[in-house]
């Protein structure tokens, strides 16, 4: 994906949106578990257990990336979630550099050195809140992970990465479906993630009915909404506003390789 073309900057400081921009990023969820982690806010326990229903499967990869079976990764996963959700391990973050995703990597590691001095892990949390996620679907998506060459960090990050960018085009579709313009979404989604020629722009617009100038159009408004819900997603998983470009950075890095 082009970095420049659907994840660049979005408005500048003379846009008019920066105090949308501090109260949209104040409520985000990682922010608010990181706020209320000692009050034990019921705010907070919802935006961490929605922060773990949605980002669940790379932490599965990277358990049956480091030699688990499928049924003991989806026991481990389980009973980490659940661990996760009584929030201890939160007061251990420095709210400053407490990045979702890297906070999760090391907490899930701790948790497995935990499960192999203990021998076994406690099965499916011990009575606490579960996470639910589609174990079936966890172990097919796995099988069609590359193959051994990849570390279990390296894969954590490219699937964590991946994640985002499917929650995005998702957030995306559902837009465009809500205001009948589902089909168009279909034709223009190409768009976002390569540059095309005026032929491709006359070629897709004729098939949706458009003229190649409005076709042009329809991608700039795509491309920059697609942005707008891109640094949106991220901003849920870190805790300062200054923080979502280096993480863009990251992930823009992640999905390279």
């Amino acid at each position: 994906m082009s970095t420049e073309t659907s994840l660049g900057s979005g408005a500048g400081p003379g846009s008019g949106a920066e105090a949308h921009r501090a109260a949209w990023f104040a409520t985000t969820h990682w922010s608010v578990v990181l706020t209320a982690r000692e009050a034990g806010a019921a705010g907070a326990t919802e935006a961490l257990n929605r922060l773990c229903s949605d980002y669940w499967y790379p932490l599965y990869a990277f358990v049956r990336r480091q030699g688990f079976g499928a049924e003991d990764a989806e026991d481990l996963t389980q009973d980490f979630l659940a661990d996760l959700l009584r929030r201890k391990s939160l007061l251990t973050v420095v709210p400053e550099k407490g990045r979702f995703r890297s906070f999760l990597l090391v907490a899930l590691k701790r948790f497995l050195a935990n499960a192999r001095e203990r021998a076994s892990a406690i099965k499916r949390g011990g009575g606490l809140a579960q996470v639910p996620f589609d174990t079936a679907l966890a172990e097919a998506r796995y099988q069609t992970e590359p193959g051994g060459g990849m570390t279990a960090d390296r894969l954590y990050e490219r699937r964590w990465a991946l994640l985002v960018l499917e929650r995005v085009l998702g957030r995306l579709k559902a837009e465009a479906v809500a205001r009948g313009k589902g089909a168009e979404f279909e034709g223009l989604k190409a768009f976002l993630t390569v540059e095309s020629s005026a032929a491709r722009y006359a070629e897709v617009g004729a098939a949706l009915g458009l003229e190649e100038a409005a076709t042009r159009v329809a991608v700039h408004r795509l491309r920059r909404r697609f942005r707008e819900l891109f640094r949106e997603e991220i901003a849920h998983t870190v805790t300062r506003a200054e923080d979502i470009e280096e993480e863009i950075r990251f992930l823009m890095v992640s999905l390279s390789g």
